[in-house]
């Protein structure tokens, strides 16, 4: 088949599993199952969020579907898209290149280096919102003042990429958010292009429990949203970002001046060893549901966030407050990196995998439930003679994708 004959083929999209809304019957899907066409061409498969599917179709539309009215906010986040997959409703000169879903929130980039994000609204950042929420917000509003002051552990502030270190200070309505468990302080928040510093073009999205990280067109990496435990890789327990800051992966100062001093410089092993990261910007980002991981133009590996189970892969169960260098995988050129809720996975150039965290579930693939504090490489039968290309991770899971024959794609 020559290679005019394989870009006529049709591309189709299967989905199985938990997604009540596909078919008349609402129960689970046990085997694949097509998904009707619609008159879409598919381009890419994104994965969903808890209880509906998203896929982007070959004009840049963001397709969703799977969900159903009695699961509210997911509901919502869907697009209120059942069995019909149905364009997202984003402004319509969009076109979509990249989108990531995590259970509370969505994240998309544009052909433009636009970021749009919607879901839980503590989740989402500064920003111009389009359509309605479910409280009521006009469209097209401007949020810069929706998310109102942020609490953090240290008293200090982040907006707009900058560190400062204002008085602690606490609006009412987040104070409420985080109190009170009423159904009115987690309504969703419709689409909102967020806002970034001038000249700033995202090329990759990933979303998290409750963050959320971009990559610029130059290798720089930004977050927002819920940083506990170091996610956001700001140096600090730093609670809440409700907007995008800087992320000082490899060197603050080529970020420049305005990083305070006092954030790591992603240069610091967990030892304690100061050594330079390979490499001089951000080639791919992940994130899992509390911790963080990014890959390097040399193909080094950084990880923040939640350690207990050695996600972060430093032989240790602490938790990483700023991007720290997997040491272990150092003279491995990495190329691929996944983060499900609580392990990492890695594929190498040469196509190996290796991985680490939790495996309570067998999702590190070692053949079996005990967690690895530090990389392992699987060196498993049904790995024998596979080069790896791609990995993906779920929440409890681990996909990956190997070279078609005679080392194709």
């Amino acid at each position: 088949m020559d290679g005019e004959e394989c870009e006529a083929l049709e591309k189709l999209v299967y989905m199985w599993g938990y997604l009540p809304g596909a078919l008349p019957q609402r129960t689970p899907l046990l085997t694949p199952f097509r998904v009707p066409v619609s008159g879409y061409n598919w381009k890419d498969v994104s994965g969903g969020g808890c209880g509906f599917a998203m896929a982007i179709s070959e004009p840049g539309k963001l397709i969703t579907w799977g969900s159903t009215d009695d699961l509210g906010q997911s509901y919502v986040t869907s697009g209120k898209h059942g069995e019909t997959p149905e364009p997202f409703p984003l402004p319509n000169e969009v076109s979509i290149v990249k989108a990531a879903a995590a259970w509370a929130h969505c994240v998309a980039a544009t052909d433009c280096g636009e970021v749009y994000t919607w879901g839980w609204k503590e989740c989402i950042p500064s920003g111009k919102v389009f359509g309605e929420t479910l409280s009521g917000v006009s469209p097209e509003k401007d949020a810069q003042g929706k998310q109102g002051s942020f609490l953090t552990e240290q008293g200090g502030t982040v907006s707009g990429g900058e560190i400062s270190t204002k008085r602690r200070k606490v609006s009412s309505a987040k104070q409420a958010a985080e109190t009170s468990s009423s159904g009115d302080d987690i309504l969703t928040a419709m689409p909102c292009l967020v806002t970034l510093n001038p000249g700033v073009r995202i090329t990759s999205v990933a979303a998290g429990g409750r963050h959320t990280l971009v990559l610029s067109d130059i290798g720089q990496v930004w977050g927002w949203g819920y940083g506990g435990e170091g996610q956001l890789g700001l140096g600090s327990r730093i609670r809440m970002v409700s907007s995008p800051h800087l992320i000082p992966c490899i060197d603050s100062s080529s970020y420049g001046k305005d990083i305070s001093a006092s954030l790591s410089q992603g240069s610091m092993s967990s030892e304690g060893q100061n050594f330079r990261i390979p490499g001089s910007c951000i080639k791919a980002i992940a994130c899992g549901g509390r911790h963080s991981a990014v890959i390097t133009d040399a193909g080094a590996v950084l990880a923040f966030g939640w350690g207990l189970y050695g996600q972060c892969g430093q032989g240790s169960t602490d938790d990483e407050l700023s991007p720290t260098c997997v040491s272990s995988l150092l003279g491995i050129r990495i190329v691929g990196v996944a983060a499900g809720l609580w392990h990492t996975v890695c594929t190498s150039a040469d196509g190996d995998v290796y991985a680490f965290g939790g495996n309570q579930f067998g999702q590190l693939g070692t053949g079996s439930d005990q967690a690895e504090v530090l990389p392992r490489l699987l060196d498993c039968q049904s790995l024998e003679n596979v080069n790896v290309k791609s990995i993906s991770c779920g929440a409890r899971h681990t996909a990956l994708v190997t070279a078609g024959p005679w080392g194709r794609d």
